[in-house]
């Protein structure tokens, strides 16, 4: 049964949906709002996608040795990632102008990211993105039957690609065992902490990850602190019952209730938050209020992410 190209609209392939929710598929892209391969009138070349499994270029602060050989070893930090390929446009008979308008509407200059989205072996990575280019050639092809291989650009401006599964870890404040209980009998037995503090984070990806981290009121100087890394954040404000301050540790804010800044109540101990990342593997994420009662509570989201 042949394709029925959905009527053009406004803004319809270019909202800003989940990435992957209309991905069905191995080789398929989604592109915000529009789906790219098997299945649609816009196939990828065979000759695939460039940039999307390439580890993307970065800037090193390596600084030569001015009496030696070689270099002495700085950080290396990546550049944004360039994402392109050929798109074959094949539209149905008739439908040469709706698909072309799809084409226009999608692959124009925006100036938010959308979702970028590629399943490959069943896998589901994602990038925030841009259109850096579109070059569509007005060939004798294109103006007789609306065929055309087009040259398509992404500009993603955090080079990581994500999984699509944003996952979740949260914990309240430490709380202490219940203690011996009387009459003695044996085996002795302290009880178990109702919580540790503790929220365990894990990085299944090959790339480090800026989690976003709310902590919920109750509680005064809200504190978290990675265990190995000894990465921390700490907040000289007190969280009424009700009360969130999220930070948003890639973004770099610190806002109360999602309306005001708190970024100015960072203690002079505290990570810049743009350093406080997860690295791959497991970590140890350990919730400190300097006062708490059991209702506060920290919350971390975060997406595990490959180069």
């Amino acid at each position: 049964m042949a394709e029925t190209t959905p009527p053009y609209s406004e803004n319809s392939y270019t909202a800003d949906l989940a990435p992957g929710s209309l991905i069905t598929q191995d080789g398929q892209v989604q592109w915000a709002g529009l789906l790219i391969g098997p299945g649609t009138p816009f196939a990828v070349d065979k000759s695939g996608l460039s940039g999307w499994e390439d580890l993307p270029e970065y800037d090193s602060s390596d600084a030569d040795r001015p009496t030696s050989h070689g270099a002495w070893p700085g950080s290396r930090y990546a550049k944004p990632r360039k994402v392109g390929g050929t798109i074959v446009l094949m539209p149905e008979y008739g439908g040469a102008v709706e698909a072309v308008r799809r084409l226009r509407q999608a692959l124009a200059l925006l100036e938010e990211e959308r979702w970028l989205t590629v399943r490959l072996h069943g896998e589901l990575l994602t990038v925030r993105a841009r259109i850096a280019q579109r070059v569509v050639p007005a060939d004798q092809g294109f103006a007789t039957q609306g065929s055309s291989r087009m040259s398509v650009q992404w500009l993603a401006a955090d080079p990581r690609r994500y999984f699509v599964n944003e996952q979740t870890a949260t914990t309240s404040p430490p709380q202490p065992e219940s203690g011996l209980t009387w009459p003695l009998t044996w085996p002795l037995t302290w009880g178990q902490a109702k919580s540790t503090g503790d929220a365990v984070v894990e990085n299944t990806g090959s790339a480090p990850v800026h989690p976003v981290i709310v902590f919920r009121g109750p509680c005064s100087m809200p504190t978290v602190t990675e265990r190995v890394s000894r990465r921390r954040l700490r907040y000289a404000i007190d969280l009424t019952a009700g009360d969130e301050l999220t930070v948003d540790t890639r973004a770099g804010t610190v806002m109360l209730n999602n309306s005001a800044s708190r970024l100015h109540t960072a203690m002079a101990d505290s990570t810049p938050e743009e350093l406080f990342v997860v690295d791959p593997g497991r970590s140890e994420l350990s919730f400190r209020p300097e006062a708490s009662t059991a209702d506060a509570l920290m919350t971390v989201r975060w997406r595990g992410a490959e180069w």
